[in-house]
C-alpha cells in the first residue's frame, strides 16, 4: 500500500542473500529510501549494484506498479577484464529469482566512456557508496552528466557516500574509498542539480577514517582478516553522508 509497508515486507522476504538482513541496523534502508523520495510507481536508476543489497529491496517494491533499472557493463564483454566479471555476477544474481528480478531492466555502458541511453526515463537516480569509483576512474563529472539526462526535470538524485574528514584531499581519500561531504556537493552541483536536504541516517562518529585498508577494513568487507577484527567489528559500518539533489537546468 505504501513505500515502507512494500520495503519492510522486502526486507522480511527470504528471496534475501544470506547475510544481507544482517546489514540493515546499520544502512538504515527504509529512512534512507524515504528520505530520497522513493514511491512504489517511480522509474528507479540504480547505479552500481554490487552484490545486490539494495537491488533485492527496489526490485519488489517497483515490481507492480513502477520499473528498476540497474547499470552494468556487458557480461559478453573481454573475459580477461574485471568490468565483465561484475556484470556477469549481476547477471547470475538477476537470473537466480525471476519471479523477484524478472523486471529489472538493465542499462549497459562502456566504462571508458560511460553514457546512459535514458533521456528523460528516470524519477531517482541512486549512487550508494559508488562516487569514490568514480573519482579513482576520473569519471565523475560524465556520470553527473549521463545522470542527469536520464532524470526527468525536477527528478532527484540520491547519494550515499563513505564521508572523509572535511579537509582530506578528494584525489588520495577516493583510495581509502571515503570523499569529504562540502567536495561531493560542489560536483554535484556543477552539473546541474541542487542540494535539496541533506540528513544524518548514516552517520557513524566511531569511524575514524583511518584504517589499514581504508573503508574495507570495516564490515561487512572485513579486509584484513583476524587483525584488529573485533575493533572493526565494535566501529561498525562506516560513516556516511546522505545527501538528496534535484535536478534543475544546465
Amino acid at each position: 500500500p505504501n513505500t515502507e509497508a512494500a520495503l519492510r515486507a522486502a526486507m522480511a522476504s527470504p528471496h534475501r542473500m544470506p547475510g544481507h538482513a544482517a546489514r540493515d541496523g546499520a544502512r538504515h534502508p527504509v529512512e534512507t529510501l524515504k528520505f530520497f523520495g522513493l514511491e512504489p510507481t517511480m522509474t528507479v536508476l540504480e547505479y552500481g549494484p554490487g552484490a545486490g543489497w539494495y537491488t533485492e529491496l527496489l526490485a519488489p517494491t517497483l515490481a507492480a506498479r513502477g520499473k528498476l533499472i540497474v547499470t552494468s557493463t556487458d557480461p559478453q564483454g573481454p573475459p580477461e577484464a574485471r568490468p565483465t566479471l561484475y556484470a556477469e555476477r549481476l547477471d547470475l544474481f538477476l537470473k537466480k529469482s525471476p519471479e523477484v528480478y524478472g523486471k529489472v531492466e538493465r542499462a549497459l555502458f562502456d566504462p571508458s566512456a560511460p553514457e546512459l541511453d535514458l533521456d528523460g526515463e528516470v524519477d531517482l537516480a541512486l549512487v550508494i557508496r559508488g562516487m569514490q569509483g568514480w573519482v579513482r576512474d576520473d569519471s565523475v563529472d560524465r556520470w553527473l552528466q549521463a545522470i542527469h539526462r536520464a532524470l526527468k526535470p525536477g527528478g532527484t538524485l540520491g547519494i550515499v557516500q563513505h564521508r572523509a574528514a572535511a579537509d582530506a584531499d578528494p584525489k588520495e581519500s577516493a583510495t581509502r574509498g571515503y570523499l569529504p561531504q562540502a567536495w561531493v556537493i560542489e560536483q554535484v552541483e556543477a552539473q546541474g542539480f541542487k542540494l535539496a536536504a541533506k540528513s544524518e541516517i548514516n552517520a557513524n562518529p566511531k569511524d575514524t577514517r583511518d584504517h589499514e585498508g581504508g573503508v574495507w577494513a570495516l564490515p561487512p568487507t572485513l579486509r584484513n582478516g583476524d587483525k584488529d577484527r573485533e575493533k572493526y567489528l565494535a566501529i561498525g559500518e562506516s560513516d556516511r553522508m546522505t545527501l538528496r539533489f534535484t535536478k534543475v537546468a544546465k
